[in-house]
């Protein structure tokens, strides 16, 4: 393996042939009854993990389940004989439906304080993550996110070895001590695409962008909208983000991106994770996210979108017509820390209608997710509404007047 201190125990099978099950068996090892496991998100999963990982959890029985950002199932989560509780710290994508089945239960919790949650109430047994090999031992690659705190706690990391994903962490090595490599593979990062802005998405990203000075540092989140803001960006700023899309790739091309953006994960397609291999600009979410630390930027504009607004600004981007669609994430950390900084901006942008429904709703149909407090600029296709300085029936009157 080319990687330096070897872990306790190597099993060189790919995951995918595993005829005589010696990666369930190397999974299994490190399994007992009862025992909660944690398995790393975003498109470098260790997905090629998950159908040994069951058959281990099987057969040692009790097996809980704590999932993140989950692009593909990771594993099949209507097996009741492997796994008798699995939870999600991010709903959405191929968690929508186990999550509204009740498969699934969703925790509410912002994706800066998942780190007490695995230092404390959910506290995993096993960690089950792709690393790639660095220079003096094994690391994570197109994400880091809240994989570190799991592994700060002491915990046994079940790896799955992928040489396909790019270099971009921050060269953290993951401790040998801790690691049991149950596979090696080459397959490379999830595909993460959005579809091509229409014209609605690009009046947004034209009415976002106008707001956005120069020198400013910029958190987006994922999607069209996020994309179209970003392509529309004519001044030189700084990324400082949760997720780091194909955009950023666009905007270093123009000239306009300075330094290197900081990220908690790699979300995109094959020309981004080219890019970003070999920039040390992925960290963990304790920085990223750490409202204190981006709220020292002179001017910190968080850039997001919604599902629905309230006449006064608050946020929901949780769920639709009472079914799942996405969960807390890093929505509410970037609010608050722009919100704080001293030139920055909190903005949403959406639509104005989605699926011929208004996107300004009298009453949220989920909880809110972030507080009105937290907002201080609202853009859709028809242009934008600053709340700042504004009581609530003032908010009201601004924001019923973008929408018509």
């Amino acid at each position: 393996m080319p990687h330096g201190n070897p872990p306790r125990k190597t099993t060189n099978y790919f995951a995918a042939h595993d005829p005589a099950g010696a990666v369930t068996d190397a999974i299994a090892a490190h399994l007992r009854e009862g025992c909660r496991v944690a398995i790393a998100d975003g498109c470098g999963a260790p997905t090629g993990l998950g159908a040994a990982l069951g058959d281990a959890a099987r057969a040692v029985g009790g097996v809980q389940l704590l999932l993140g950002w989950s692009l593909t199932a990771p594993v099949d989560v209507r097996d009741t004989d492997a796994f008798t509780d699995i939870r999600t710290v991010m709903s959405g994508y191929a968690l929508r439906a186990p999550v509204r089945d009740g498969q699934v239960r969703y925790l509410p919790v912002r994706l800066g304080s998942i780190p007490r949650l695995l230092a404390g109430a959910w506290r995993p047994d096993v960690l089950v993550a792709a690393l790639r090999p660095g220079r003096d031992g094994l690391v994570f690659g197109s994400e880091v996110g809240w994989m570190r705190a799991a592994v700060d706690t002491g915990v046994t990391v079940v790896a799955e070895v992928n040489h396909g994903l790019p270099d971009a962490s921050d060269g953290v090595i993951v401790p040998a001590a801790q690691v049991v490599v149950a596979a090696e593979t080459d397959r490379p990062p999830h595909d993460f695409t959005t579809n091509s802005p229409d014209d609605v998405a690009r009046a947004i990203g034209a009415h976002a962008a106008a707001l956005i000075p120069e020198g400013a540092t910029i958190q987006y989140g994922p999607g069209t909208v996020a994309d179209a803001i970003l392509r529309a960006i004519d001044t030189p700023v700084r990324v400082d983000s949760g997720l780091v899309g194909d955009a950023i790739v666009d905007l270093d091309r123009r000239g306009l991106l300075v330094d290197t953006p900081r990220g908690a994960y790699l979300a995109g397609t094959a020309p981004l994770y080219e890019w970003a291999d070999g920039r040390r600009m992925l960290e963990p979410v304790e920085i990223t996210h750490d409202v204190s630390r981006l709220a020292a930027h002179d001017c910190f504009v968080a850039v997001n979108t919604a599902l629905e607004l309230d006449p006064v600004g608050q946020v929901n981007v949780e769920r639709a017509g009472g079914q799942p669609v996405g969960g807390i994430g890093g929505h509410a950390d970037f609010a608050l820390a722009a919100s704080r900084s001293r030139h920055g901006i909190s903005m949403i942008c959406l639509p104005s209608h989605h699926r011929a429904g208004p996107t300004l709703v009298e009453h949220l149909s989920a909880p809110v997710t972030t507080a009105r407090a937290d907002v201080d600029v609202v853009v859709n296709e028809h242009g934008a509404a600053d709340l700042r300085g504004l009581d609530d029936r003032e908010r009201e009157r601004v924001l019923r007047d973008l929408w018509g």
